[in-house]
Formats: structure tokens, sequence, C-alpha cells
């Protein structure tokens, strides 16, 4: 603590108060600040946050899930096997941001595995189960027994035959 007070008063008496040359009409750099009458601007907060946050890539696993610090995070089923953008602050990583291409980005937590971890996406209408109107076998089987049934071969009487031809 005693250093810190010390590093303030040197820069105030001896950085800030004392002329430079660097300046016009080698004035202090107080001074310099005293006589400028535009108004200051700040940058937005959200600017500054941003600014200082880190960004690493991720692949997402066939579960959906990115690892990240050696903890799951929830990236979505439908980002399965793309890499995504992870957008963190290093102090606080209980919540990531992530980003892909093309989507809006979204905000993933720790994943922590309960009795319902995850719901899945409906499938597409292609894909779900539909009523059978009537089944391919019994049809062929029908059309096959019609045919059958069409076709009659015709009766060979023996009773007429009387002589039995000799075998060669």
């Amino acid at each position: 603590e005693e250093l810190n007070r010390l590093f303030a008063v040197w820069l105030e008496e001896c950085y800030q108060k004392k002329g430079h040359s660097g300046l016009p009409e080698n004035r202090s750099p107080f001074e310099v600040y005293q006589r400028d009458r535009r108004a200051l601007s700040f940058a937005a907060e959200e600017a500054i946050t941003e600014a200082f946050l880190h960004a690493e890539t991720r692949k997402v696993d066939k579960s959906g899930c990115i690892s990240f610090q050696g903890e799951k995070y929830e990236a979505g089923l439908t980002f399965i096997g793309r890499t995504v953008d992870v957008i963190y602050d290093p102090e606080s990583t209980e919540e990531i941001r992530i980003e892909y291409e093309g989507h809006e980005p979204w905000t993933a937590k720790k994943l922590e595995i309960g009795e319902f971890a995850g719901r899945r996406p409906a499938l597409p209408e292609t894909l779900q189960q539909a009523p059978a109107e009537e089944s391919r076998v019994l049809r062929a089987a029908k059309k096959r027994n019609e045919e059958r049934e069409s076709y009659r071969p015709p009766a060979i009487s023996f009773k007429r035959m009387k002589e039995v031809p000799d075998r060669v």
C-alpha cells in the first residue's frame, strides 16, 4: 500500500503537473486537460464489456454439447458436427455465449444432467409414423390368388385309353 501511495504522489507531482516538451508551449498534461473545452465522450458499457471478452472455437459433439474448460455446455442438436465460436468472460464461465454464422447468438449454461435433460426436436412429417391404408403384402397375395383362380388347367381323362404303348 505504501508503494501505491508513493506512486500516486509521483504521478501527480512529477508527471501530470510538470511541463512536457511534446505538448504546446511546454505545458503540463494537467493544464492541457483543464483547458480542453470539448465534452468528454465515454464508450458504452456494452462496448467495453465486449472488448474484454475472450473467444475460442469448439466442435459440437454428437449429443449437441461442447466441452469448455472441463465442463459440458449444451449448444443444440441442430449444430451437431459443426464448429461454433464460444465467447466468454474468463472471470465467470457459468454462462457463455455461442455464435454460429447465420444464426443469432445464444447463451448456454453449464450442463446439468437431470431427469429431463433436454427435449428432442419433433421429427419431420416424412419420418413420422403414418396410419396404414393398405397392406402391400396382402395386395400382392390377393392379385396372385385372382390370377390363380382365373387360370384353370384342362382336365385330362385317361379312361378312353385302352392300349398301353410299348416301351422302347
